[in-house]
C-alpha cells in the first residue's frame, strides 16, 4: 500500500506539473484536435517510459547519473525549435488551416515523443526513483514493487489529462483568450525550451 500511494502521489505531481507535453497537447486542443492531444499526452509517455523501463531494468548499473543534465540541452533545443516552428506556421493562417496541416500534425506527435525522451525530469525519475525500486524488486520480488508503477501510471495520466482539460476549459471561459490559446501554448513551449538549456548550463 505504501508503494502504491507513493507511486500515485509522484504520478499526480508529474501529471500536474506543466511540461512540453502539456503545452503541445493544449495547442492541439486549441485546434480542436482532441484525439491528437490525447495521443501526445498519453501515447508519448507510454512509448518513452516503456523503453526506459527496459533500459533501466537491464542496464541500470551502467547508465551515467549525469545523463539528466546532458539531455537537458537536447531537450531544450527540441522544445524551443518546435515552439518557434509552430509559431512560424501559424503566421497569416486561420486555426482551420492549421488544423488541416499534415506537417504540423506529424511534427506534433514526433516532437511529443522526443520532448518526453529528452526531458531531464524523465531521466531523473528513472535513475533516482524508479531504478532503485526496480533493483528492490529484483531482490525481493517484482510483485512487491508493481503497485508503485501501477499507482504512478494511474496518477500521472489522470492528472495530466485533467490538468490539460482544466486549462482548455479555463481558456473557454474567455473568448479572446481561447482564440489565442495556440499562441499561448507555443510561447510557453519556447520558454520551457530556454529554461531547460539555462538550467543545464547553470548546473554544469
Amino acid at each position: 500500500m505504501d508503494l502504491l500511494l507513493l507511486g500515485a502521489g509522484m504520478g499526480v505531481a508529474g501529471g500536474l506539473f506543466p511540461s512540453p507535453l502539456h503545452m503541445i497537447a493544449l495547442a492541439q486542443v486549441a485546434l480542436k484536435r482532441r484525439a491528437l492531444a490525447l495521443l501526445v499526452l498519453v501515447g508519448a509517455p507510454l512509448v518513452v517510459d516503456g523503453a526506459l523501463l527496459l533500459v533501466t531494468f537491464f542496464f541500470y548499473q551502467y547508465i551515467p547519473h549525469n545523463i539528466a543534465h546532458d539531455v537537458a540541452y537536447l531537450g531544450g533545443a527540441i522544445v524551443l525549435a518546435f515552439g518557434a516552428y509552430s509559431l512560424a506556421q501559424a503566421r497569416g493562417k486561420s486555426q482551420e488551416e492549421m488544423a488541416r496541416s499534415g506537417a504540423l500534425t506529424y511534427t506534433s506527435v514526433s516532437v511529443g515523443v522526443l520532448a518526453e525522451a529528452t526531458a531531464p525530469g524523465t531521466w531523473v525519475y528513472w535513475l533516482t526513483v524508479a531504478g532503485p525500486i526496480i533493483e528492490e524488486g529484483r531482490r525481493n520480488g517484482y510483485w512487491r514493487v508493481a503497485p508503485f508503477f501501477a499507482g504512478s501510471l494511474a496518477g500521472y495520466y489522470g492528472a495530466a489529462i485533467v490538468s490539460v482539460w482544466l486549462m482548455a476549459w479555463g481558456a473557454g471561459l474567455h473568448k479572446k483568450f481561447k482564440q489565442r490559446l495556440f499562441l499561448f501554448a507555443n510561447l510557453l513551449l519556447v520558454v520551457l525550451g530556454i529554461s531547460y538549456v539555462v538550467r543545464a548550463y547553470l548546473g554544469r
